[in-house]
């Protein structure tokens, strides 16, 4: 129900995954960061406990496929899970159980890791890879043109409508958490328009966040 890429900036660091599904609010339960630690998209049949923990074996130091293998053996249904890893030195692991839904696949690219399943076709997510790994720009960006590519590859078998893309610095919070929770057309047409909008008021929001004094106005009534 699900096709997602995890990536990470060689340059920067930067963690992201971007994400669309068929399912509401797939931003809620699949896509799961940890600055200076590693990127998870846990799905098809959903456990969105996967994704903390196997970002809590990523920071004791274990390698990224070591850590989806001991926490998929210590929770049950595995053979229904879908997990795409990358870890902050850009090594990916992937995992597409038995029971994976329809057409399904994953596949590990430079710095990126693409997975899907209920696909019209298997090469969305080649098509997601390689649109990763011949973009330029920021890491959000890449992000967002690897689900473009998905999306015009054909995507899911059925309609999808909800779309999310989250980024990771060296903070504490996403420096990026954007999401379309239900739309009945084009949720990433929806995602795009919301980071063609909240990308160049991204540095603000740090800025406020880190040194309000010199936080820029809002530009709303009431702020000075």
């Amino acid at each position: 129900m699900t096709f997602s890429i995890v990536g990470r900036c060689a340059e920067t660091g930067q963690l992201g995954v971007a994400i669309s599904s068929s399912s509401i609010a797939v931003g809620a339960r699949c896509p799961w960061l940890r600055a200076g630690v590693g990127a998870v998209s846990s799905q098809n049949i959903t456990l969105p406990a996967l994704g903390p923990l196997i970002l809590d074996e990523l920071a004791t130091g274990r390698g990224a496929q070591e850590a989806v293998d001991r926490v998929l053996a210590r929770n049950g249904y595995s053979e229904y899970r879908q997990v795409a890893v990358i870890d902050a030195q850009g090594n990916t692991a992937i995992y597409s159980g038995s029971r994976a839904l329809g057409i399904h696949r994953a596949l590990a690219g430079e710095q990126c890791v693409a997975a899907g399943n209920l696909l019209a076709d298997d090469i969305v997510i080649d098509a997601m890879v390689m649109a990763f790994q011949h973009s330029e720009g920021s890491l959000a960006a890449r992000l967002m043109r690897a689900l473009r590519a998905g999306q015009e590859a054909g995507s899911e078998a059925g309609a999808v409508h909800s779309a999310a893309l989250s980024v990771v610095d060296d903070l504490t919070w996403p420096i990026v958490d954007l999401r379309v929770d239900w739309a009945e057309q084009d949720p990433v047409g929806e995602l795009e328009k919301l980071w063609t909008a909240y990308q160049p008021q991204l540095q603000d929001y740090l800025t406020r966040a880190l040194n309000p004094t010199l936080a820029p106005s809002y530009g709303v009534p009431g702020d000075e």
